[in-house]
C-alpha cells in the first residue's frame, strides 16, 4: 500500500489534536506541511511516495555497478537492473529495463548453484 493511500483511504479518529509528526524530521519542514490545504498534502505524499521507489532503484543500480556489473553489453541500457527468473526449475539472470511502458529483458547466465 502507497503512502497516497494511505493518506487518502485511512479513516482517523475523530479528534481535535494534529498528528503528531515524525521527530526526525526539521521544524521548518513540519511547519511547511501545517500550511499546506489537504490537496496539496496528498500532491507531496504522491511524489514523496514515486520520490522514495526513485531512490530505492537509484541504490539498486548503483549497487549492482559497486558489484561488478561492468560486463553490461553495448544494447543493455545503464539504467537496467539485473533479475533472477526461474524457468523450468533451473535459475537464470536477465538484464531487465523499462522501454516506454515495456519491460525488455535480455539473458546474461545461469545463477550458480551456489548462489
Amino acid at each position: 500500500m502507497t503512502l497516497t493511500s494511505l493518506l487518502v483511504n485511512i479513516s482517523w479518529p475523530m479528534s481535535y489534536e494534529p498528528p503528531t509528526p515524525p521527530a526526525n524530521l526539521s521544524t521548518e519542514f513540519i511547519d511547511t506541511l501545517n500550511e499546506a490545504t489537504p490537496d496539496q498534502l496528498r500532491e507531496i505524499a504522491h511524489y514523496a511516495e514515486a520520490l522514495a521507489e526513485h531512490k530505492v532503484r537509484e541504490a539498486r543500480v548503483e549497487e549492482q555497478d559497486a558489484d561488478g556489473v561492468e560486463d553490461r553489453p553495448d544494447d543493455v541500457p545503464t539504467k537496467a537492473t539485473i533479475t533472477i527468473k526461474e524457468i523450468n526449475g533451473n535459475r537464470y539472470y536477465y538484464w531487465q529495463w523499462r522501454d516506454g511502458e515495456k519491460i525488455r529483458s535480455q539473458y546474461k547466465g545461469p545463477v550458480s548453484p551456489d548462489e
